[in-house]
């Protein structure tokens, strides 16, 4: 009986090993209408044939740059995909999920047409790869003046957990996540780039009241540390907190509130279990560690993270949307959750949205035109957009 047990337990392990957790099936025709509990949505396609792409940018004129995992950079303008890539982009690590990451714009882009961009930088060797800021100045169709301003410390020949989101502060203070590239010790070691969240002047160096400088035993640009996946970073539209979120393994995917100088606890804590099913930690919460705001289990494949405070959805001001690539690791169910809070605060529903499409989302943000975009994590992917039915 034991031994059926055993064999039955590989097989079941091997049949999960085996199933593919990017496939999605084709999009369908647009427009595609759906009922939320607030609104009837309109879906429309703004672009397709895209290969994985991962952030997006909308710059004052209107157009919209996005990344591609593959090392492209395009815009789309008038609602057209460019069939050009805007060139000058940095030599990218093309692995698994390393690539083209993240799009920032400085927070004087409009005068100075300064842009970020995140991305797996590979090593010499040829075999590792680790997470790096280039800074370039946008001119019409092509990148110039481009520099690396960041490069971590954290190389590793893993194929992911590069995290690479950035945002700006209302502090004015650049800041990124980096993932600990499946080398979990170096999520708690502070002379080491992996797992943390960083903070950065515009320029690269380090501000002087980080938590940390001064300090021997942990590199003064880091902010936070104990993160494990980082895959979302936005700032709260009322309170001007940094919100993460990340990929925990199986189960324990997290929204963090990031503070300065506080450990977040992976792997010492977590929610999840090794994707064996084997504990990783018998601890879920400690005091010296900061639990998570949310964590789901079993696991989304949490990914972009924005909130709305635009006027085309009024009922969903202040709401929070993440991006959700595979839930309970089961394929082709990707989407997006609505999370709503109380007055003071607490989150309460979480709602799915855009299941029936089946599809991994990478992101979600809102678009000046008070619509959603969203990009969905595949090759090709799309670009779609959520608009109020008409």
């Amino acid at each position: 009986m034991k031994f059926f047990l055993a064999v039955l337990l590989l097989i079941t392990t091997e049949a999960v090993v085996a199933q593919d957790f990017s496939a999605a099936p084709p999009l369908p025709s647009f427009p595609q209408f759906f009922e939320t509990t607030e609104y009837a949505i309109q879906v429309d396609l703004v672009a397709d044939g895209l290969s994985n792409p991962w952030a997006m940018a909308f710059l004052p004129d209107g157009d919209m740059l996005v990344t591609e995992r593959a090392g492209r950079l395009r815009r789309i303008h008038n609602g057209v995909l460019d069939p050009l890539d805007i060139a000058g982009v940095p030599e990218v690590k093309i692995t698994v999920l390393g690539g083209l990451l993240g799009i920032l714009l400085h927070p004087d882009f409009a005068s100075n047409r300064t842009l970020y961009l995140s991305y797996a930088k590979g090593h010499e060797d040829g075999r590792r790869s680790t997470t790096a800021i280039a800074r370039a100045v946008l001119n019409g169709n092509s990148l110039e003046d481009v520099e690396d301003i960041f490069i971590a410390n954290s190389w590793s020949a893993s194929p992911t957990n590069f995290g690479g989101r950035m945002v700006f502060g209302n502090d004015g203070k650049l800041y990124m996540t980096i993932g600990e590239r499946q080398e979990e010790v170096r999520a708690q070691d502070g002379l080491d780039h992996g797992g943390k969240v960083i903070r950065l002047n515009a320029d690269g160096s380090v501000p002087q009241d980080n938590p940390f400088v001064g300090r021997d035993d942990i590199l003064p640009e880091i902010f936070a540390l104990g993160i494990r996946s980082p895959q979302g970073l936005t700032v709260h539209p009322d309170s001007g907190e940094l919100w993460e979120n990340e990929h925990g393994p199986l189960g324990g995917d997290e929204v963090n509130i990031i503070r300065a100088g506080r450990n977040y606890g992976w792997p010492v804590v977590t929610y999840g279990r090794d994707y064996d099913g084997v504990a990783i930690s018998d601890l879920a919460e400690r005091d010296d560690f900061e639990s998570p705001f949310m964590y789901w289990v079993p696991s989304i494949a949490i990914s972009g993270i924005s909130f709305y405070t635009a006027d085309a959805f009024p009922r969903w001001q202040g709401n929070a949307f993440v991006g959700a690539m595979v839930m309970g690791r089961t394929p082709m169910t990707g989407h997006i959750q609505r999370i709503t809070f109380s007055d003071e605060g607490i989150a309460l529903a979480r709602e799915p949205i855009l299941l029936p499409l089946r599809q991994r989302i990478r992101d979600v943000q809102p678009g000046p035109d008070g619509n959603l975009y969203v990009l969905t994590d595949q090759n090709p992917g799309a670009i779609l957009k959520i608009s109020p039915a008409q």
